[in-house]
């Protein structure tokens, strides 16, 4: 195992930011499981790992992966959390999907209008990969999928479903015009039960902003507000988390 150079340790310090993740194509996985997973599901090209001098590698964990080591304070620097685990890996950013590769195709798509909350998307992202989601689509406003605390959040899921991002409405149009449904997560009064909609062969599910809702912009007469019905009696109750309602969703399409 060799010392990390200090132009691998300028790249880590970089990544941190948005706009040489995009520049490099690069993005960061940190924490030991996350690691793991990531290498276990070979869905994602990793370039290095990188280990703390305190980190113990356990038998053969990462073979065939090239592996530097970075001293305790440059690690603890670089690191993303405040009590990192002493690894972390850069990954090769996997391209995006395109309309014209959803359109023919089958099944729910998870669409987010301005997500902010990285543990949400994160949790979203997770979520829909586990129910088998042709892609999300991040839409403009919503928190970078490679942003490190995503990433984290993903705990590994990172890569498993296919990503577009763009504008909502230009892509809505184009999966529209191909014969998918919209359905927009919604708890107003006029948003029809969920439980009450005759699911499609091809379902966008779009869920909204954590504060705001979906975009205005986004309403036309084709396309569904739909909520989640709370309880008997609990109807006063604060809505339900984006992440927590996406999941429920997810799971009500998935069977039916």
């Amino acid at each position: 195992m060799r010392k990390a150079s200090n132009n691998e340790i300028k790249l880590l310090r970089k990544l941190g930011r948005k706009k040489y993740r995009e520049k490099e194509q690069r993005f960061v996985v940190e924490g030991e499981r996350a690691v793991e997973q990531v290498i276990e599901n070979g869905l994602i090209k990793i370039d290095t790992v990188f280990v703390g001098e305190r980190f113990k590698i356990q038998g053969a964990m990462f073979k065939g992966v090239e592996v530097c080591e970075v001293d305790h304070g440059t690690f603890e620097e670089v690191a993303d959390t405040d009590n990192p685990q002493g690894i972390l890996a850069v990954c090769k950013m996997p391209g995006e999907i395109t309309p014209e590769e959803l359109v023919n195709q089958a099944g729910v798509i998870v669409a987010t209008d301005a997500i902010q909350d990285p543990g949400n998307m994160g949790t979203i992202l997770r979520t829909a990969a586990w129910f088998g989601a042709k892609a999300l689509i991040a839409g403009k406003g919503s928190v970078d999928v490679y942003h490190p605390k995503v990433v984290r959040s993903t705990v590994g899921a990172t890569g498993s479903i296919p990503v577009m991002t763009g504008e909502l409405q230009n892509i809505f149009e184009d999966l529209e015009s191909a014969g998918w449904q919209t359905l927009l997560l919604d708890g107003g009064a006029d948003s029809i039960n969920l439980g009450t909609v005759q699911l499609t062969e091809k379902t966008v599910l779009v869920v909204g902003n954590e504060g705001n809702g979906i975009n205005p912009e986004l309403l036309n007469s084709s396309r569904r507000k739909v909520r989640i019905e709370s309880g008997a009696g609990q109807e006063n109750v604060e809505s339900l988390n984006a992440a927590v309602a996406t999941s429920i969703a997810l799971w009500k399409l998935s069977v039916g």
